[in-house]
């Protein structure tokens, strides 16, 4: 009787721990469905768990922008971004980045591209871009910094061309949906990115095969973490700890990574933004440009202050990088 007492203490007071163990929810951007994102990063997720004693659970949203609102209205308290999504959550939800993720292969960065099926006769942009609205392209989520942002920046807005005006349709998806729908020639033409694809050729090898790359981009800066710069130091300690610590020695836990594409982390601050806010900064002077309902001395006046923002951001990451 004595021993089932002790027992049933010892029940409790587990129980009550484990109650008690602080929880962080972690945001997952929508590259691929669900059911692939939450199978990937389970194992990582799981050892976090471990290893810091927080309660850690996956925050799977349907698009980019779930995650920033989950970390606006603190549903999500550290999250996996893309560049132009870890803008957004720095300026409309607390966030903070904090860490960059490291390419399995050691590379700086990764490469946005635009995609046609393997026996498409679309062979150039040129041939991509005759607008004569015949073509349907798939764009990327609009909080996506290969999917969007950066075709936007120079494919679409370095030729002063609106994909609306341009293509029969344009529907927007993201990177695994988007390689999909120019596999089966659902679209003509779509944008991606080389982690992508890459990922296609492991879950998908024959849809893979059937996809060229019509256009590169220059180097993207890594993916950030992003966490909500209002958490406790001592939390913020304990994340920082385990994320700088994971699959440097351990091979389990490499292999972990490997498996989201990435080598151990290293340290990054918002500084990691500035290119992203130049190119936003860029297509918003291609806009005032275009409108020809602004009056002729509002839009100087407006040029004007937006391309010393443009050379002031351009001074700011030549400092960066140096």
């Amino acid at each position: 009787m004595r021993l089932k007492l002790v027992a049933g203490l010892l029940v409790s007071v587990l129980g009550i721990t484990g109650a008690h163990a602080q929880e962080i929810n972690f945001g997952i951007i929508a590259t691929e469905s669900a059911s692939n994102l939450r199978a990937r990063w389970q194992p990582f997720l799981d050892d976090m768990q471990k290893k810091t004693g927080l309660q850690v659970k996956g925050f799977f949203a349907s698009d980019y922008a779930g995650v920033i609102e989950g970390m606006r209205f603190n549903k999500v308290q550290l999250a996996w971004h893309g560049n132009k999504s870890a803008m957004e959550a720095v300026d409309r939800a607390s966030g903070e980045v904090f860490a960059q993720s490291v390419d399995k292969n050691g590379a700086a960065g990764y490469y946005s591209h635009i995609i046609v099926h393997r026996d498409s006769p679309i062979k150039t942009l040129d041939d991509l871009l005759k607008c004569d609205k015949t073509l349907d392209y798939g764009n990327g989520d609009p909080n996506s910094t290969s999917g969007f942002l950066v075709p936007m920046t120079f494919v679409f807005g370095a030729k002063k061309i609106d994909p609306r005006s341009c293509f029969k349709t344009v529907r927007s998806a993201n990177h695994e949906a988007n390689a999909l729908a120019v596999a089966n020639k659902l679209v003509h033409a779509a944008s991606n990115n080389n982690e992508n694809l890459d990922r296609l050729k492991v879950t998908n090898a024959s849809k893979a095969a059937e996809i060229r790359v019509l256009w590169n981009s220059p180097l993207i800066a890594s993916d950030p973490l992003v966490w909500r710069k209002d958490l406790d130091p001592a939390l913020k300690k304990k994340i920082a700890d385990f994320i700088f610590g994971y699959g440097v020695s351990d091979a389990g836990e490499k292999l972990k990574l490997a498996e989201l594409g990435w080598a151990p982390f290293r340290k990054s601050d918002d500084s990691q933004l500035l290119p992203i806010r130049q190119m936003e900064l860029g297509r918003a002077m291609q806009r005032v440009q275009a409108d020809e309902s602004l009056p002729a001395e509002k839009k100087a006046a407006d040029l004007a202050r937006m391309q010393s923002e443009f050379e002031a951001f351009t001074k700011q990451i030549a400092a960066t990088t140096k």
